[in-house]
């Protein structure tokens, strides 16, 4: 059902029989309607490499080029671009095998699906969330939602940071306080806040508390080095630090649970991946490092040498895994993080959803990681456990053998593993109309939750301004799905590696490629099926008006179906480019298509089977539209 990729298959073998082997076909959709419904471009960049005439040679390729099944037009273009126009029946075909598949939609699943970890969010404890964990949970969660759908074991992992230095200071000031204090600390004439500190402390007590704990750090030179080896009191297991640190880490996590049911995401506590939970396996990964003769010492620190990066001198970049104090970094943590999901949960790939500012962080421990074969796993991982061990088994013995008669092994040990893709997954910055970024008035961090506060109030501001579209019988959910809605998909449509200004009229608007737009595309379609329910029997066509059997004669109907069946290759392009943005384009667009039908083809003002077919496109279109908003973790308005 993928139709550019039917396309792209077909035209790159004519290339290959024209004499251009392996050069790319080049298929997307046609520009304008009267280039047909998709193009292809490769014959210009085949011959300009073969140093051949392009028309010519894309006369040859169309000469070897079969279509005869789905295309009802082939026909050449300017200097050699192919247009090709499908056969009406085919789409129709195409159109009510869509409709059948009210799942799935036509979206093709894989036989083997991978098993693919999307690690997300990733916020620091023992404070609130805020803008900046914006993006990363969103676009995750888009990702998460849309690879889910496509029928890939997806599972999330939420990478907080919930260990080192910030914690030891924590509870040193905790027990600072206790001591000194008497458990209590804070003037409310100069802070405001007055916090006890054996109390059950909530996110904002604990962000004063960070705050007092930071500027104790910086100004008492004395608690600083008791906040250290307090660190080292955490990381050796010491009983008070963590039951003290433990209070911290749940009550910080109960306010992530707050925020992410708020902004209607999927992870949940059994999605979280802490960088506690990788501690005990940090000195195997050192370890590891060593027996692979690539750990190495410098000024007291052992790291890594990777002579694809340079330092400042234009000398190798030497990666510490391990400081010269016993401690270890953020690095370490990620190779361990790394090891586990490649061995524990037999990760095919990997996604790595955070700000481009970590790209050389990340580029440095995937180096690091397929040095040390972190990321090759045994070929069958993907067997029932059963299956797999009995496998294992069979592979020992036959080692065995082969050993035993001094059998020369033809083939080498990494070619029965497979390698596991680590993939970065950047996003840039969300700046305010100043063009920095995006801040509070005041010029402080916007709290996560103050956000969606805002965004549902904004959204109730533009509701009242257009009592002619918004319903007059309002709820919370209503305000929920328009504000939250909006702020997720203003992020969503645009290219998450570009920064972008943030601004409430824009992402409101009914105007536009917004997601108030698309939720009003969808309330018009349930408009019609509630005007259907309004007519007499025989005025809605019976059953036969939903059985999908659809004819797209009219142009508006077929711009509207073509564009309907390339939702499976959206999807599979959202899936490979991890941008979220190709499916918020193909929604407004999908959009457009459907406004263009209902302006010039009436649906329910017509008769028998134009009528039962436009109805069906109409339902298609809706199922279609709910969908991709669903993937992307937005709520539909059934009215409007």
């Amino acid at each position: 059902m993928n139709i550019k990729t039917t396309l792209e298959r077909r035209i790159s073998d004519a290339l290959a029989a024209a004499g251009a082997a392996e050069a790319p076909a080049m298929v997307k959709p046609a520009s304008r309607p009267e280039f047909g419904d998709y193009q292809a471009d490769g014959c210009l960049a085949a011959a300009k490499k073969m140093k051949t005439n392009p028309r010519k040679f894309a006369e040859a390729v169309v000469e070897k080029l079969d279509l005869s099944d789905l295309a009802e037009k082939v026909e050449l273009a300017g200097a050699g671009f192919i247009n090709i126009t499908l056969k009406r029946d085919w789409l129709d075909s195409r159109l009510a095998a869509m409709f059948a598949d009210e799942k799935h939609l036509c979206v093709p699943i894989p036989k083997n699906p991978e098993t693919v970890i999307v690690d997300y969010s990733g916020p620091n404890l023992a404070k609130e969330m805020h803008v900046g964990h914006l993006r990363s949970t969103i676009i995750g969660d888009a990702l998460a939602r849309t690879l889910q759908f496509i029928g890939y074991n997806v599972i999330p992992q939420n990478h907080v940071g919930d260990w080192g230095t910030q914690f030891g200071m924590l509870v040193e000031f905790i027990l600072y306080v206790r001591k000194e204090k008497g458990g209590i600390v804070g003037e409310r004439d100069t802070d405001g806040v007055v916090v006890t500190v054996d109390s059950d402390l909530r996110i904002n007590d604990l962000e004063f508390l960070y705050r007092m704990a930071k500027r104790k750090y910086d100004t008492d030179p004395e608690f600083a080095e008791k906040a250290r080896k307090r660190v080292v009191l955490l990381q050796s297991g010491d009983k008070e630090t963590l039951e003290i640190w433990e209070k911290f880490r749940k009550e910080s996590l109960r306010h992530c649970k707050k925020v992410y049911e708020a902004l209607g995401v999927l992870l949940s506590d059994k999605d979280v991946r802490g960088e506690s939970f990788y501690n005990d396996d940090l000195p195997n990964v050192v370890a590891d490092l060593e027996k692979r003769s690539l750990l190495k010492i410098s000024d007291g620190a052992k790291g890594v040498y990777l002579e694809e990066f340079k330092n400042q001198d234009d000398k190798p970049f030497f990666m510490i895994v391990q400081k010269s104090d016993g401690g270890y970094l953020y690095a370490t943590t990620d190779l361990a993080a790394i090891r586990y999901r490649v061995q524990e949960l037999h990760a095919d790939r990997i996604l790595y959803v955070t700000d481009s500012r970590q790209a050389q962080h990340f580029a440095q421990v995937f180096a690091v990681a397929k040095k040390a074969d972190f990321v090759n796993r045994a070929r069958h991982n993907q067997s029932t456990p059963w299956l797999r061990l009995i496998i294992g088994k069979l592979i020992n013995i036959l080692s065995f053998l082969l050993v035993l008669f001094h059998i020369k092994r033809k083939t080498n040990i990494r070619e029965h593993k497979l390698s596991t893709k680590l993939e970065h997954v950047p996003f840039g910055m969300m700046l305010g109309t100043d063009g920095r970024p995006f801040k509070t008035r005041e010029g402080g961090t916007v709290k996560l939750m103050d956000l969606i506060d805002q965004a549902e109030y904004a959204a109730g501001i533009a509701m009242d301004q257009r009592e002619d579209v918004y319903p007059q019988a309002r709820s919370y959910k209503t305000y929920k799905a328009i504000g939250v809605g909006a702020l997720k998909y203003a992020d969503l449509s645009q290219n998450r590696t570009s920064d972008y200004v943030f601004s409430w009229d824009k992402m409101l608007s009914l105007d536009g490629n917004t997601a108030p737009y698309m939720q009003y595309a969808y309330a018009r379609i349930q408009s019609i099926f509630r005007k259907q329910d309004e007519m007499s029997p025989a005025c809605q066509g019976g059953d036969s008006a939903m059985n999908g059997t659809i004819h797209v004669v009219e142009p508006a109907e077929r711009a509207l179906g073509v564009k309907l069946l390339q939702f499976p290759e959206t999807i599979e392009a959202v899936a490979e480019t991890c941008l979220p943005n190709i499916l918020c384009a193909y929604l407004y667009d999908l959009a457009g298509a459907f406004m263009g039908f209902y302006e010039t083809c009436p649906v329910l003002k017509s008769e028998g089977d134009i009528r039962a077919g436009r109805v069906a496109l109409c339902k298609l279109a809706a199922r279609v539209i709910q969908k991709g908003l669903e993937l992307l973790g937005i709520d539909v308005l059934e009215q409007m």
